[in-house]
């Protein structure tokens, strides 16, 4: 999403656009690394030394509720975020923590089928695969 369809998404939706709440919204849609709040606190408040990271986790959380991002909470404690909202597997370090997408047609098909086969209409998804990455290996 450009900056123009960040901003007009928002206005539709009734939403307040402020720089800072427009610079969270860009950087995590850009990312594929999914970030935790403190990573994008971090990364943002040297071009914005005002923003807290009281205004992230709201931001965050204002994305998620309008189904731009979604939050992955994982046992070492820390929520990490995401921006594809499309079926994938998170493929998850289990020492490291580092976290993967894999995206592959036949997956989609399937987890489709699956829902299909359920008859539910799911408000949320999420496949996770804990594995050692090579890093660890």
């Amino acid at each position: 999403m450009d900056t123009q369809s960040i901003i007009g998404f928002f206005r539709e939706k009734g939403i307040k656009v402020t720089s800072q709440r427009l610079a969270i919204c860009k950087f995590i849609l850009s990312r594929k690394d999914h970030p935790t709040a403190e990573q994008i606190y971090q990364e943002l408040r040297t071009e914005y030394p005002t923003i807290s990271l009281g205004t992230i986790y709201k931001t965050l959380l204002l994305l998620k509720e309008l189904g731009l991002i979604q939050e992955l909470g994982f046992k070492e404690g820390s929520v990490r975020y995401d921006p594809d909202m499309e079926v994938h597997v998170n493929m998850v370090c289990s020492k490291c923590g580092k976290i993967s997408d894999y995206k592959a047609e036949n997956v989609e098909k399937l987890w489709s089928a699956i829902i299909s086969d359920m008859g539910i209409k799911p408000k949320g998804q999420r496949i996770d695969i804990y594995y050692e990455c090579d890093d660890c290996k």
